[in-house]
């Protein structure tokens, strides 16, 4: 479990929004580069790690990239305007802390907009926008800006680190889907010494947060017989949401998509639930279904590759999703790793 948790902080203290997700990479590389047997890197950027076998062959994909923000404009102060990359809720980007990513290295910024001292009475009860907001770096002009190293396109990233909560959770930035990128490592290491039947490959893809983008060039090259997808889910278990708009609770293991978006996304192949339902409850792995109406993942992108590609997601239950704050149950991630090995080890049972 440290392990597993030590990978996770890594990753999510790193920084990689959509399109720039090369630290991610880097860190998924080094991870996965003992366990398999080939490790590339494909035109778009994704990671894909293969384990060799003689029976069926498996994709395992986890996106690296975060939501994040990019510089759109530079006016003559030196503040940066920007734009959203990914789908950020405006009023959790007011008043934090970034990093701007320049060609001179990282640069601190603080995102602001007019003091509610100064706002008239109607604006003072609506939410600040994002495009009444803006980066300040302390630039006093944009020639100052520009010697920073700031230009027209530089990624932008939340500045925020790890810290541990009460029993065993987490919080932090960019846990969808750094808690992915986390499982998939560790369940490579523990594959590692197995006897696996399966093809097994590792990917890490770009650019899921703003169309599933890698998943859909590295699926259509792979062509995988069966494939899952690895990611976070939404948490019903806190104060402001029903049960009944997301039923999967923190603390009662990993969730097993049947479908998403109302059925727009994926419908979860039936022997792939099968599969992965029969591997859980044989092994006493705690798991939880899961009936989306909301986003989706990677496996929608995938499963419609080629002649279809039969997929299903396993995901971490996260608290606060697409915020700076994200949280997760540890236990959850476990039990995340422990469904994806013990089904791989009994792939060749089901296909």
């Amino acid at each position: 479990m440290e392990k597993l948790v030590d990978s996770l902080k890594k990753l999510s203290n790193a920084h990689g929004i959509s399109g720039h997700e090369e630290s991610i990479r880097a860190i998924m590389e080094e991870g996965l580069k003992p366990y398999v047997d080939e490790l590339t890197a494909d035109k778009m950027g994704n990671l894909i790690g293969t384990k060799k076998g003689n029976g069926p062959s498996i994709m395992i994909a986890t996106h690296m990239d975060e939501i994040g923000l990019m510089v759109q404009y530079i006016d003559d102060k030196g503040f940066l305007k920007f734009v959203k990359i990914g789908g950020w809720f405006d009023p959790t980007l007011h008043s934090q802390r970034v990093v701007v990513h320049t060609k001179n290295g990282p640069v601190p910024g603080v995102i602001g907009s007019k003091p509610p001292h100064v706002m008239k009475e109607e604006d003072r009860k609506r939410p600040v926008k994002s495009e009444e907001m803006f980066i300040d770096v302390g630039a006093t002009s944009r020639d100052d800006a520009e010697m920073m190293g700031i230009a027209i396109g530089t990624p932008v990233s939340m500045d925020r680190e790890v810290v541990a909560l009460a029993n065993g959770k987490i919080t932090g930035k960019a846990f969808d889907n750094r808690a992915g990128c986390a499982i998939l490592l560790e369940v490579m290491r523990q594959l590692a010494d197995k006897d696996i039947k399966a093809t097994v490959y590792a990917v890490g893809t770009v650019q899921e947060e703003v169309g599933l983008k890698g998943a859909r060039t590295s699926a259509f090259s792979l062509d995988p017989d069966i494939a899952l997808a690895v990611d976070t889910t939404i948490s019903g278990d806190h104060p402001g949401i029903d049960k009944k708009d997301a039923a999967v609770e923190q603390g009662k293991g990993g969730v097993i998509t049947v479908a998403d978006a109302s059925g727009r996304g994926l419908i979860a192949s039936p022997q792939v639930l099968k599969w992965l339902i029969e591997t859980a409850e044989s092994k006493h792995i705690p798991y939880q279904l899961e009936v989306g109406d909301g986003g989706t993942t990677d496996a929608t992108a995938i499963h419609l590759t080629r002649a279809g590609i039969p997929c299903s997601v396993i995901s971490v239950v996260t608290r606060y999703i697409h915020s700076p704050v994200e949280v997760v149950d540890t236990a959850d991630v476990k039990a995340c790793v422990d469904l994806l090995v013990s089904s791989i080890e009994a792939i060749d049972k089901y296909f």
